[in-house]
């Protein structure tokens, strides 16, 4: 990593440097969260640099997510704190079956809210129905919601559900009650007990950009979550969409 007296420094260099340099400072937290970010004629002093050198250093940290732009102050860096999501933890069944959220497990002191909540009886895609094991004419319930820690969007999620199972229970309804969803399918016969999650990293659609308040050239993290009752039967299909800078995804296994 680069390290650079800004106060001396006037060596023409390039915008990756000038970038590294100021990364180094925001690691070490000698530019502190919430702390302005030197302007770019700031930097074009520091560093003997044209503006478009200057602008694309700014620019490789607002996509790392590391500094956000605010309009009419200037660039700051960014102060969110990362959320560690704890897995398989999370999904024990000793907390939602006590009443408990599984974003609890992951940091109970923490303020999250939920917002965006959207519930429907719809046909599911086919990759969801086949899960599923959706007959023809079957239905799923589908719940939307996008979540929020410190009031910050980090994630928007979609699960589905067989309909036969879920009809006319809290499942549809946007308030699940204590312990949520798996303590209202536990309560209905179909307890999960097992679980798959699929990760993938891929560039967001221009909804989920909007949606979770994405700075630009920032990643999504794609979770798919299947939950199966002891017998197999795939009861929820939860699709989530993690905004990649707020996250830190943590797993715990055993050797046994």
């Amino acid at each position: 990593m680069v390290q650079v007296d800004r106060a001396t420094s006037r060596g023409g260099m390039g915008y990756r440097a000038i970038a590294d340099a100021l990364r180094a400072e925001i690691d070490t937290g000698d530019l502190a969260p919430g702390s302005k970010v030197p302007s770019e004629n700031e930097l074009m002093s520091t560093y003997g640099v044209e503006q478009p050198t200057a602008r694309r250093a700014l620019e490789v940290l607002k996509n790392e997510g590391l500094i956000v732009a605010r309009r009419g102050a200037g660039t700051f860096v960014r102060e969110f704190r990362l959320y560690r999501r704890r897995s398989p933890a999370r999904l024990a069944e000793s907390g939602w079956n006590a009443g408990r959220s599984i974003w609890q497990t992951d940091d109970a002191k923490r303020p999250t809210s939920i917002d965006h909540i959207e519930i429907a009886t719809v046909d599911a895609p086919d990759h969801v129905a086949s899960v599923l094991g959706l007959q023809d004419g079957e239905k799923a319930v589908v719940r939307r919601r996008r979540y929020l820690v410190d009031d910050v969007p980090i994630q928007f999620a979609t699960s589905y559900y067989p309909e036969p199972i879920v009809r006319g229970t809290q499942v549809a309804e946007k308030n699940t009650g204590d312990g949520g969803v798996y303590a209202r399918l536990a309560e209905l016969g179909c307890k999960p007990v097992d679980f798959r999650e699929e990760l993938r990293s891929r560039m967001p659609r221009e909804a989920e950009a909007k949606l979770l308040d994405l700075a630009q050239g920032t990643p999504v993290i794609l979770v798919v979550r299947t939950a199966y009752t002891a017998g197999g039967q795939a009861v929820e299909v939860n699709e989530m969409v993690l905004d990649s800078s707020s996250y830190i995804l943590e797993y715990g296994f055993s050797s046994s």
